[in-house]
C-alpha cells in the first residue's frame, strides 16, 4: 500500500507547536512561514497508530493506564527485530518523554553541584535539563573532520575534575545526524569505565536511520557498558507521536534500575494512556510505515544537501540518520544575527539557531527536513533567493 507523505496536512491553528509556536519563540511570524525547527514530522501518523487511537476514543475511557506487559512485549520485539538487541521486559520503564527520563537519570546518579559531560554541539534540552537540576555541564567539543563530527576523548580527559558523575551520549547524534561506529561507541564506554561515569545514551533517533544502514545500540556495540548504562528512547521521533509524551528507559543493571525506580516513583506517576497505546501500535504494526518514511527522508536530505550545499560559503554536514540537517554558514562571513535575519525575515523560514546547541554552534543552523517534498523544495528556493548575493 502506498503511503502518502506528499500531501500537506493543515497544521496551522491546530495547537501544533511547530506551526503555532513560531511567534512566541522567534518574536515574529508570517502566514507564509515554513517551520523547520521543532523536531517532529509534518506527516500523518501510521495507520495502525491512528486505528489504535480511534479505538481508545470509541471506548470512551481516558483514565489511568495499567498493564504495561503488552507494551513491553512490543518494545522487546521491536528492539530484537529492528536493532538486534535482546532486552528483558523487566529492564523497561516509562516516563513522560525522553527529556523527563534524562532528568530521572540525572536525579538518580548525581547530586546538585555535580557535573555531567556532553559532546557539543548537542540537543539543547541536555543543557536545559542539566542546569535546571542544578548540575554543571562539562562540554567536550566535537571535531568536524571529513564532513562529520568526531569525538576528542583525549582532550576531554584533560578537563575532568573528578566531580563528573555521568556522560550524556546522543546516538544517533542530534544535530549532526551522525551514526557512531562500533569503535567510537566502545571508546566512549571505555572512557566511562575508566572515569567511573554512568552512561546515559539518548537513542531516540534510532528508527530514523537511512536505508542501507542499521542503528547500532550502545549496548550491543559494547556489552561491557551494561553495569553503567541507561538508554533513553521512544517511538516519538521515528513515528511522529511526540504529543503522546511517553519515553522509554532501558536499564539492564539491577542496581541502576533500583536507583532509577526510586527517582521515578518520586517524580512521576501513571504513564500517558495514549502514549503507551501509540508505542504498542507503532512497534507492533508500524514496520511498513517506518521503512517508507526513512526512504522519503533520505531522498529529502539528498536533494537538500545537493542544492543548499552548492551555495557559496554554505556547507551541509553529511548525515546517516534523523531528519535534522546541520548547516554551516560560517563560510559566508556573516554574523549569526545576519544569518538568522535572512532566514526568518527574508526567506520566511523558522529554523533552529546553532548557538542553542552549545559550543561549536555559532555560524550554524539546524533545519528539519521532515515535510512534504514540494514544501522543502520551496524552502530551498527561498534560501537560494535570500543568499543570492553570494553567488
Amino acid at each position: 500500500m502506498a503511503i502518502d507523505f506528499d500531501t500537506p496536512l493543515p497544521l496551522k491553528n491546530t495547537h501544533c507547536s511547530k506551526f503555532d509556536g513560531i511567534a512566541k519563540s522567534f518574536g515574529y511570524d508570517d502566514p507564509d512561514m515554513i517551520p523547520m525547527w521543532v523536531a517532529d514530522m509534518d506527516f500523518a501518523a501510521a495507520e495502525p497508530i491512528r486505528t489504535a487511537m480511534l479505538a481508545e476514543v470509541d471506548r470512551g475511557y481516558f483514565g489511568y493506564f495499567a498493564q504495561v506487559e503488552s507494551v513491553n512485549r512490543a518494545v522487546v520485539d521491536w528492539m530484537s527485530s529492528n536493532h538486534g538487541w535482546k532486552i528483558e521486559p523487566t529492564w523497561l520503564r516509562y516516563t513522560h518523554g525522553v527529556v523527563a527520563g534524562l532528568g530521572i537519570a540525572i536525579d538518580a546518579f548525581s547530586d546538585p553541584g555535580d557535573e555531567i559531560v556532553v559532546f557539543a554541539p548537542v540537543y539543547h534540552a541536555f543543557y536545559r535539563k542539566i542546569r535546571h537540576m542544578n548540575r554543571k555541564v562539562v562540554e567536550s567539543e566535537l571535531v568536524e573532520r571529513d564532513g562529520q563530527f568526531h569525538m576528542d576523548l583525549d582532550s576531554l580527559a584533560k578537563k575532568l575534575t573528578g566531580s563528573e558523575k555521568a556522560l550524556a551520549f546522543c546516538n544517533p547524534h542530534n544535530p549532526g545526524g551522525r551514526m557512531w561506529s562500533v569503535e567510537e561507541i566502545r571508546a566512549v564506554v571505555d572512557f566511562c569505565v575508566a572515569h567511573d561515569l554512568i552512561l546515559i545514551s539518548d537513542e531516540i533517533h534510532m528508527d530514523l536511520v537511512f536505508p542501507g544502514a542499521r542503528h547500532l545500540p550502545t549496548a550491543t556495540a559494547a556489552p561491557n557498558c551494561l553495569p553503567r548504562l541507561v538508554v533513553l528512547t521512544a517511538a516519538s521521533k521515528g513515528f511522529n507521536t511526540a504529543g503522546g509524551e511517553t519515553g522509554i528507559m532501558i536499564v539492564p543493571d539491577d542496581t541502576l534500575r533500583s536507583a532509577v525506580d526510586d527517582s521515578l516513583n518520586d517524580r512521576s506517576g501513571s504513564p500517558n494512556r495514549f502514549g503507551m497505546m501509540m508505542i504498542k501500535a507503532a512497534f507492533s504494526d508500524g514496520h511498513e510505515w517506518s521503512n517508507a518514511v526513512r526512504v522519503y527522508l533520505a531522498e529529502n536530505f539528498r536533494i537538500w544537501r545537493d542544492r543548499i550545499g552548492a551555495l557559496p560559503g554554505i556547507s551541509v554536514m553529511d548525515m546517516q540518520a534523523t531528519y535534522l540537517s546541520w548547516v554551516d554558514f560560517s563560510g559566508t562571513g556573516m554574523a549569526q544575527s545576519e544569518i538568522e535575519h535572512r532566514l526568518l525575515k527574508t526567506a520566511k523560514i523558522a529554523a533552529s539557531p546553532g548557538p542553542v546547541f552549545g559550543t561549536g554552534g555559532k555560524g550554524h543552523m539546524r533545519f528539519n527536513l521532515a515535510m512534504p517534498r514540494a514544501r522543502m523544495i520551496e524552502a530551498i528556493e527561498r534560501i537560494e533567493a535570500a543568499f543570492s548575493d553570494l553567488q
